[in-house]
C-alpha cells in the first residue's frame, strides 16, 4: 500500500506495472498515465530532458506480456538525440514502425511469443486477443485494437532474428547481399563441403567415398494450404527466398513457362498425388499444400528446400524445388528417396519429412488465412526452429551424444552382430562353392545393373502363378466388397471402393500381358471368350478370367512345367487354408464361450456379436480358399499323374466345419476330419530348382541385411566425425565475424563482437574429445572403429 506520491516514484523503472485503488469501496484498475505518469526516452528515469517531445506520444500504445497499456510518453528533443524508434529500441520496446511510432511491443511479449508459437502453434491473433483480455476481461472497456501493428512486429521480429543468427549483421555488404538459403539452420551431421568433409574427398576411392553421401527424401504435405488471401505485392515475404522457401519469383516463372505440359502418370501403383493431381480441387486455394525436401538420416528441412503446390504433388514442382536444394549443397553424391519414386534405400527408412508434418501441421489452420509473405516467412521460422532442435537433440550438451546418435549406434552394432550371426549359421547348410558363385553375382549386379539381378527369382513361371493365385484372392475381396455396397455408402467408401477396382483392373493388364509370353494359347482363349459374350471383361475386373492352367478347357495343351509350379503351390496354399479354418474355428468358440460367460446387455452383447461375425467372415473365406485349391489339384493332379494327396485332403463340406468339442456338447456324431492327426504324401516334394532359388534368395538377403546394419555402423561413425568437424567450423565462423564489420560508434562495435562472441560460445566452442568403449573421435578427426563384439557406450 502506497500514496499517491510513492506510487509515481516507485513506477519510474517499471511504466508497465498493473496498478490498483481503493475507491473507499473497492480496489479498482487505473492506469499509470491517469495517476500521471510520464514516460521520458532518452534519459535515465528520473534525469531531465530539456527539450521534451510530448505531442506525439500522449496517446502511445505498449503491447506487453501483461496487457496492452495506454502510456503518456514523451520523446527526446536534444540536440544529441536519437531517432524515436532507436529511443524505442533502447528502451526494449519494439516500434511498430520508423515513421512517427505511436505503437510498440516490449522485446520481452515478442520473445515470449515467438517461443510460445514454436511450442503450442498458437496463432497471432489467439496471444494478441489474450492479452487484450488480460488488460481488461470485462468486456466493458474499450481496448485500443493494435492486432494489425503487432502482426508486422512479430514479423519483422522474426526476421530480424534469423538475420543475426546468420551472421548478416555482422557482414559489411550487409541485408541485402544474403545468399538463397544462407540464414537456413543446417544439419551438422549432414556433409557439408568445406565444412566438415575432408578436403580432397571427392578423390577418395569409391569403397571409402560412399560415407560421404547425402540421404535426402521428397515429401509434399496437403495439410498446408494457403487461401486466396492477399498478394505478393501487398504481403511480400521479408526473407526472399533466404531460408527455406524458394525464391517466389524464379519459381513462378518456371511454372509459367510449363503451365501446358501434362502430368506424367504413375504406372505402377495408384499413387493420387501423382495420378489424381489434375482432379485436386484448388478452389478458393493459391496453394494446395507445399512440397519439401529433408535430410533423410536427421529429420531436418534443406536450405531452398521448400515451395507451394498448386495443383497435388506435380512433378514440375517437385523438381524444382529438389534442384534448388541440391544447388545450395553442392553435394556430387546424393542418394534420394521419394516416396511416389518406388525406390527403397538401405537402412534409411526415407520417412523423414513424415514426422515433422506432425509437428509442423498444427500451424495449418492459422497459415492458410495468411497473405503469400506471411505465409512463407511464418513457416520458414518454424521450419528453422525444427533444424534447431534436432540439433539440440544430438545429445547432453549437444556433443556428448548421448541420444540420438548413441541409440543409433548402439542399435546399427547389435543388428550389425545378429545378422552377421545369422548369415554365417546360414552359410553352414549351403555348399561353399555356391556362396561363392552367389557372391560374384551380386558384386557383378552392384557393379552394373544391367547384370541380372540375383535378388529376383529366375523362375518366372513359378512368379507367373504365384501373383495370379494373389489375383484371385483380390478378385475374391473385391466380389466380397461389391455384394457389401448398399445405397447410402459415404463418398469415402465409394472412392474406396473405385480405387479397388482401378488398381486392380491395371494389374491385371499387366500380368495379362506377361501370361501371354509363357500361355499364348491365353490370348485365343479371351478372344473367343469375349466374342462369345459380346462385351468386354475388362469392365469388370472382379470377373476377369485368369486362365491359370487349372481353368484351361480340356484338352488344351499346357507347359508341364508350368502346371508343376501351380500344383505345389495350390498344394501349400490347401494346407495353409486349413490350418486357418482350424485356427478360426478355435478363436470363435473361444469368443462364445467369454460371450456367454461374461457379456451381459444389448450393447455388449452387439459389440460381441460384430466380433464373432468378423472371426465367421475369415473362416467362410478360408473354407472358400480350400475347395478352390483342391479343386486345381483335382484338375491337375490327373495331368501330372499325382497320386496320395486325396488321403489328407479331403472334400471340406459345410458339416466339416466344426469345432473339436461339437460332438462332446451334442453327444452324439464323430469328430471332424479336419481335427484328425494327418500328413502330407512325402512324394509331393517342391522342385528341386525352386528350392535353390529360395536359399539363394534368402541368402542374398540375409547377406544384405548385415552389410546393410555394417554400413550403418560405419556412416554412424562418419557422421560423429561430421559433426564434430562442423561445430568446430561454425565456432571458427563466428569468430572470423568478430571483427569482419567496422563500425564509428565505440558501443556499436562492442556490441557486434559480443553478440558474435556469445554465439560461438553457445554451441560451437570446446569441441571435447569423444571416448566411448570402443569408439574414439580424435581432436585430428581421426576415428577408432568399435569391434562388432563390443557395442560402443557413450
Amino acid at each position: 500500500m502506497f500514496c499517491h506520491e510513492c506510487t509515481l516514484q516507485n513506477h519510474i523503472y517499471h511504466p508497465l506495472h498493473r496498478i490498483e485503488i481503493w475507491n473507499r469501496s473497492f480496489f479498482q484498475h487505473i492506469t499509470l498515465k491517469q495517476l500521471g505518469v510520464r514516460v521520458q526516452l532518452g534519459h535515465n528515469p528520473g534525469e531531465r530532458c530539456y527539450k521534451p517531445s510530448p505531442t506525439a506520444g500522449d496517446d502511445f500504445v505498449v503491447i506487453g506480456l501483461d496487457g496492452i497499456h495506454e502510456i503518456a510518453l514523451d520523446f527526446c528533443g536534444c540536440t544529441s538525440a536519437q531517432i524515436r524508434y532507436k529511443q524505442l529500441l533502447r528502451m526494449r520496446w519494439y516500434p511498430a514502425t520508423v515513421s512517427e511510432p505511436r505503437t510498440a511491443a516490449t522485446f520481452t511479449v515478442l520473445q515470449h511469443f515467438h517461443i510460445l508459437s514454436f511450442e503450442s502453434k498458437v496463432s497471432a491473433y489467439e496471444f494478441y486477443h489474450s492479452l487484450a483480455r488480460h488488460t481488461n476481461n470485462s468486456g466493458l472497456v474499450a481496448i485500443r485494437d493494435r492486432y494489425s501493428a503487432f502482426m508486422r512486429m512479430v514479423r519483422q521480429w522474426h526476421n530480424l532474428k534469423q538475420l543475426g543468427c546468420g551472421g548478416r549483421g555482422h557482414d559489411p555488404a550487409g541485408v541485402n547481399a544474403t545468399a538463397k538459403g544462407e540464414l537456413a539452420v543446417l544439419c551438422p551431421t549432414c556433409p557439408q563441403p568445406g565444412k566438415n568433409l575432408p578436403l580432397d574427398w571427392e578423390k577418395e576411392p569409391l569403397f571409402t567415398r560412399w560415407k560421404y553421401v547425402l540421404f535426402v527424401a521428397i515429401d509434399a504435405n496437403f495439410r498446408l494450404k494457403r487461401k486466396v488471401v492477399s498478394s505478393d505485392t501487398a504481403d511480400p515475404s521479408l526473407n526472399a527466398g533466404w531460408v527455406y522457401f524458394v525464391h517466389k519469383d524464379s519459381y513462378k516463372s518456371y511454372l509459367a513457362d510449363r503451365a501446358t505440359e501434362k502430368q506424367e502418370r504413375s504406372t505402377c501403383v495408384s499413387h493420387n498425388a501423382v495420378n489424381m493431381a489434375d482432379t485436386k480441387s484448388s478452389h478458393g486455394l493459391a496453394a494446395t499444400g507445399v512440397g519439401t525436401i529433408d535430410c533423410a538420416r536427421h529429420d531436418m528441412k534443406l536450405p531452398n528446400g521448400v515451395g507451394d503446390l498448386q495443383k497435388g504433388e506435380w512433378y514440375i514442382n517437385m523438381d524444382y524445388i529438389m534442384c534448388s536444394a541440391l544447388l545450395i549443397l553442392a553435394m556430387s553424391m546424393i542418394n534420394i528417396s521419394y516416396d511416389i519414386a518406388c525406390q527403397y534405400v538401405g537402412r534409411t527408412d526415407g520417412e523423414a519429412p513424415e514426422r515433422g508434418w506432425s509437428n509442423i501441421n498444427r500451424v495449418a489452420s492459422s497459415t492458410k488465412e495468411m497473405g503469400p509473405g506471411a505465409h512463407r516467412d511464418t513457416l520458414d521460422d518454424h521450419f528453422s526452429d525444427w533444424n534447431w532442435k534436432k540439433i539440440t537433440a544430438l545429445g547432453e550438451r549437444f556433443l556428448s551424444f548421448r541420444r540420438t546418435l548413441h541409440k543409433k549406434m548402439v542399435e546399427a552394432v547389435k543388428w550389425t552382430k545378429e545378422h552377421s550371426k545369422a548369415l554365417a549359421e546360414l552359410e553352414k547348410t549351403i555348399q561353399p562353392a555356391l556362396i561363392a558363385q552367389w557372391k560374384a553375382e551380386v558384386e557383378s549386379w552392384e557393379e552394373d545393373n544391367s547384370s541380372p539381378n540375383p535378388f529376383e527369382s529366375r523362375f518366372n513361371h513359378n512368379g507367373l502363378i504365384t501373383s495370379g493365385m494373389d489375383l484371385e484372392d483380390q478378385q475374391a475381396r473385391l466380389r466380397s466388397s461389391l455384394a457389401n455396397v448398399s445405397l447410402h455408402d459415404t463418398d469415402n467408401q465409394k472412392a474406396t471402393t473405385q480405387t479397388q477396382i482401378t488398381s486392380l483392373q491395371r494389374r491385371l493388364d499387366v500380368w495379362a500381358r506377361i501370361q501371354e509370353l509363357y500361355m499364348p494359347v491365353v490370348c485365343q482363349l479371351r478372344h473367343q471368350s469375349s466374342e462369345a459374350s459380346g462385351k468386354s471383361q475388362e469392365l469388370k475386373p472382379e470377373d476377369f478370367n485368369l486362365w491359370l492352367p487349372s481353368q484351361l478347357p480340356a484338352g488344351t495343351p499346357v507347359d508341364q512345367t508350368l502346371a508343376g509350379h501351380k500344383w505345389e503351390l495350390r498344394y501349400v496354399q490347401a494346407l495353409d487354408a486349413l490350418n486357418k479354418v482350424r485356427s478360426h474355428l478355435r478363436l470363435q468358440s473361444h469368443m462364445y464361450k467369454y460371450k456367454d460367460k461374461n457379456v451381459r446387455g444389448q450393447v455388449g452383447s452387439t459389440r460381441a456379436k460384430k466380433i464373432i461375425d468378423a472371426v465367421e467372415s475369415r473362416k467362410h473365406t478360408s473354407v472358400l480358399k480350400y475347395r478352390c485349391a483342391c479343386s486345381t489339384l483335382l484338375s491337375l493332379g490327373h495331368r501330372l499323374e499325382k497320386c496320395g494327396w486325396e488321403l489328407t485332403m479331403h472334400p471340406l463340406l459345410d458339416s466339416d466345419v466344426k469345432p473339436m468339442g461339437d460332438m462332446e456338447q451334442q453327444g452324439r456324431g464323430t469328430i471332424s476330419w479336419i481335427w484328425l492327426d494327418s500328413h502330407a504324401d512325402n512324394s509331393c516334394t517342391e522342385n528341386e530348382h525352386i528350392q535353390d532359388c529360395n536359399i539363394r534368395l534368402e541368402w542374398c538377403k540375409a547377406c544384405a541385411r548385415a552389410h546393410w546394419w555394417s554400413e550403418e555402423v560405419e556412416l554412424l561413425l562418419e557422421e560423429m566425425r561430421q559433426v564434430l568437424a562442423f561445430l568446430r567450423w561454425q565456432g571458427s565462423w563466428w569468430k572470423e565475424h568478430m571483427t569482419l564489420r567496422t563500425l564509428n560508434s565505440a558501443p556499436a562495435q562492442e556490441g557486434l563482437s559480443a553478440y558474435a562472441c556469445h554465439q560461438s560460445a553457445l554451441l560451437w566452442s570446446d569441441v571435447p574429445t569423444l571416448v566411448s568403449g570402443g569408439v574414439l573421435i580424435l581432436e585430428s578427426g581421426e576415428i577408432d572403429a568399435p569391434t562388432i563384439d563390443t557395442p560402443p557406450q557413450l
